[in-house]
């Protein structure tokens, strides 16, 4: 399985090469629909060649798919938002995070003509919520009947979910109240799999 973000590889000379991909297919698709884009253009933009190429993903899906999960999981990182069992801050930490990034990568203008970007973009953010939550679940000590994969799937899918719903909302209310509003919808659930406290 690929790393949820290229932020964890830890050699500089990969981190680079996968940087100056990104960065070429994040300027081409600035002029071209990700459909039109081909691995060659890619890589004549960003000055490597193919075999280098597919040394570090396996088609141009696999690289808009790092460039997106890059992109969330730098905010989450500089943000430091980590989700401790039976805190409901860490919890609407997260769903923050993932309005916010919503609201940027709209506002980049990267997604208006790119089919490919939408349903990528909602794997990706719901691949590092979960990976949070999993993290945190383990942290925890608790007595769980369900399996935290399978608890974690279900509250990141209804965060992403929600968070798009939000986003699409004509006068969407402020981030703010949204995410006490999820908040309260996804506590129940992380309740009742025995991980989350009622707030105090």
């Amino acid at each position: 399985m690929m790393p949820i973000s290229d932020c964890q590889v830890r050699d500089p000379r990969i981190r680079r090469t996968r940087k100056l991909l990104q960065g070429a297919l994040g300027t081409l698709m600035q002029a071209k629909s990700f459909d039109e884009i081909s691995v060659q253009d890619i890589t004549e933009a960003a000055t490597v060649n193919r075999a280098t190429f597919y040394d570090h993903y396996t088609d141009k899906f696999a690289l808009l798919e790092a460039l997106v999960a890059g992109g969330f999981h730098e905010l989450l990182y500089a943000r430091q938002v980590r989700y401790d069992a039976g805190c409901p801050a860490a919890l609407g930490a997260i769903v923050l995070a993932a309005c916010d990034y919503l609201v940027q990568v709209h506002a980049r203008g990267t997604c208006d003509r790119q089919t490919a970007f939408e349903p990528l973009m909602d794997a990706a953010i719901v691949a590092a919520i979960r990976r949070l939550l999993i993290e945190g679940m383990k942290r925890a000590e608790h007595a769980n009947t369900l399996q935290p994969e399978m608890v974690a799937t279900s509250v990141s899918w209804a965060i992403c979910g929600g968070v798009k719903q939000w986003f699409s909302t004509p006068k969407r209310p402020p981030a703010e109240v949204f995410v006490a509003q999820l908040s309260g919808l996804i506590l129940p659930m992380l309740e009742a799999a025995g991980i989350a406290k009622h707030p105090v």
